[in-house]
């Protein structure tokens, strides 16, 4: 199976499985930084590892370009509807490893950018979700409709001189609910799913308006958790202003 098979179909499992995220920052003094999402599958790779290992599924550890890969495949891209286009566009700033190991029961992703202002990475979740948009369709090449849903929300980042915040909102009423209703079926696996942001800050925190943060030893890093599907729920569930000290 060629790699970026692999890719779209494990990210489509990961989005409607048993999962843990890590939305990591690590943030400059100067507003610059990187932004990282990590998807951790090994849960998911002790019930399927066997099945792949049956069907002799080598090991990988890929690193893609989502630029590179874009430009490759641009001749079947510019038949798209320029709507469609776009989309896949919001993945041209991040890279992503991938690591499977059925026999070592991993399965990890990490899907990252560097910036200049943490305002340019806005809506990762949304480019990691859409990474499996650019499955082969049909053997024919072509990008695959799947996940290419119009996105149903937006997060925001902000960060200026001791303040940074995240904010989520929902941008269509409609189309959010009928993602709820699709989760459905999957929310007894979902259950146990965490979302994790890990904030690294060039700054000790001085405060923060959310209950429940815990931080390093040196006051640097944030840690918050919230279970998957509360966020799937309500996304401003982790919506988070933090002050810097001077």
């Amino acid at each position: 199976m060629k790699k970026i098979q692999i890719l779209a179909l494990s990210l489509t499992i990961a989005l409607t499985s048993a999962c843990n995220f890590t939305e990591e920052i690590f943030l400059k003094e100067d507003g610059s930084g990187k932004l990282s999402i990590n998807f951790d599958g090994s849960e998911l790779m002790e019930m399927a590892g066997e099945e792949m290992m049956k069907s002799n599924e080598k090991a990988i550890d890929s690193l893609i370009s989502f630029k590179d890969m874009l430009e490759d495949k641009k001749d079947s891209i510019a038949g798209l509807p320029p709507e469609e286009q776009a989309k896949l566009k919001r993945l041209e700033p991040f890279n992503m490893h991938m690591v499977m190991n059925p026999e070592e029961k991993l399965m990890r992703f990490d899907l990252f950018s560097e910036f200049k202002n943490v305002s340019e990475v806005n809506d990762a979740f949304n480019a990691f979700q859409g990474a499996s948009a650019l499955g082969p369709n049909s053997g024919e090449g072509k990008p695959s409709p799947m996940g290419m849903q119009d996105p149903t929300t937006e997060v925001q980042y902000a960060f200026s001189k001791n303040n940074f915040s995240r904010k989520a909102k929902i941008i269509d009423e409609e189309l959010f609910k009928q993602s709820l209703d699709s989760l459905q079926g999957a929310e007894m696996f979902l259950s146990g799913s965490t979302y994790t942001l890990k904030y690294h800050f060039p700054r000790k925190v001085k405060s923060t308006n959310v209950e429940g943060a815990t931080f390093s030893a040196d006051g640097k890093t944030l840690f918050y958790e919230v279970g998957f599907m509360d966020l799937m729920k309500n996304p401003a569930a982790l919506d988070l202003e933090v002050e810097l000290e001077n």
